[in-house]
């Protein structure tokens, strides 16, 4: 596939300017903390790039097989108890809903495979 950009990529010039923030700074103690903060906002931005196209295709089929168009819609029906009869559905959606963001927010914060609550 083309593309109509010249290298670097997006994705190459936020892990360049990471890399940079990264590294050691002679500032103080704030500056250090600024950069660290920019540091991870860039690694959000760089998961984000890497998986948000597939996140955002899978999510999109997962609210079609309940008939929902957007997140919105989707909490309404539950709000109105419209999808009742398809709870183990729901909650395997909203699981994977927040499971996706969290690989792309904080993927320490994964969720766990514990018992589910339902």
């Amino acid at each position: 596939m083309a593309v109509p950009h010249d290298p670097p990529t997006a994705a190459e010039l936020v892990s360049a300017v990471r890399a940079f923030l990264d590294g050691e700074h002679t500032a103080g103690s704030w500056t250090r903390y600024q950069a660290r903060v920019a540091a991870n906002i860039l690694r959000i931005v760089e998961r984000e790039l890497a998986l948000g196209p597939g996140q955002a295709t899978a999510h999109r089929t997962a609210l079609a097989r309940l008939g929902m168009t957007d997140e919105t819609a989707l909490a309404q029906a539950i709000r109105a108890g419209l999808l009742d009869d398809r709870r183990p559905e729901v909650l395997a959606v909203v699981r994977e809903t927040v499971a996706a963001k969290l690989d792309v927010a904080n993927p320490g914060y994964a969720v766990s495979e514990g018992p589910a609550r339902d």
